[in-house]
This record gives structure tokens, sequence and C-alpha cells, in this order.
């Protein structure tokens, strides 16, 4: 499948099976977070995948958007090591932990896996569950696992905006 049909086809899961995913796309998965740029190649990301019944019950009281998934990426940065713009002094953290987050949901979807990026989470509850050290930054929840057979997009998904609305030009 060529990857604009991948990103035209996922969609946000709500609905899971209830079988666990082979260590081998765990492991294609982290290679894909790996292998994600980073600003100045800082590579700040830190990942807690989180599949055991007492993490998922964490994740469980940080959020009520796990859909039953057998699965999480808690994707999170490290903020002494993102790369500081020098105009503002911005950094890098959140840039670089949603393009790892894309490439994960996307190589998820390549592998028949399905996904929902989950950014309704109470940032203090996770740093309290997981006993995170004030340096790590939690910024994404990437829930993932097998699609149930009746798991469907919601209505909104394909209602996208025309190019024209979304593409601006100077002139």
């Amino acid at each position: 499948m060529d990857f604009n049909t991948l990103t035209g086809l996922r969609y946000s899961v709500r609905k899971f099976k209830d079988l666990p995913v082979e260590q081998e796309k765990l492991d294609l998965l982290l290679e894909a977070a790996r292998n994600a740029p980073t600003a100045g190649n800082r590579q700040p990301q830190r990942i807690f995948l989180v599949t055991q019944p007492g993490g998922l019950e964490k994740i469980d009281r940080c959020t009520s958007c796990r859909f039953g998934a057998p699965g999480v990426f808690l994707v999170c940065y490290d903020k002494t090591q993102c790369w500081v713009r020098p105009f503002d002094k911005q950094d890098s953290g959140m840039v670089d932990a949603s393009i790892v987050t894309t490439q994960i949901m996307y190589q998820a979807a390549d592998l028949g896996l399905g996904t929902t990026w989950v950014m309704y989470f109470d940032p203090q509850a996770v740093v309290r569950e997981f006993a995170l050290p004030e340096t790590i930054v939690p910024a994404a929840m990437l829930i993932f696992g097998y699609p149930a057979e009746d798991a469907a997009p919601a209505d909104r998904h394909y209602q996208r905006h025309p190019l024209e609305k979304i593409l601006c030009r100077t002139l």
C-alpha cells in the first residue's frame, strides 16, 4: 500500500480485540520510534511501553480513553535533552515527541494494528502513577492493538477542509 493510501485509511480505533501484539511487531514499532527525526538529532524521546495489567491500570487512572486497548506507548521527552531555539528559547520536546508518535502510528497501521493518539490525559497523574523524574515530560499516549471486527472510524474522520483552506501562500 502506498503512503497516501495508508494515511487516508488510518483512523482512530476506539474498540480493540483482546489480543496481545506480537513481540516482532512491538520491535518494529519501537524501531520506528528510534528512527524518528528530532531537532538537532538530540533524541529526547523517552518511551514507556505499557502492556502489563498493572501498567494499564495506571494508564486508566490517568485517562478515560484507553478503549480496552491491550497496549499503550506513553511518549515522553527529557526536557534536559531537547534542542532549544535561540530566538525565543522554545524547546523541541513536544514537536520531537509528536514526530516519534506519528512514526509509531503509521508503522502500526502498516502492520495492521489500530491506534488512537490520546491527548486527553492528566499529565500530573502520569508523573505520579509512573514515578517519572521531574525532567521527563509526558507528551502523548498512543493506544494500540488489533481493531475489533466492528471497529470503525468516527463520522467526523472523513471530514477534511479543502486544500485551499489549509494551504497559505505568500504572494
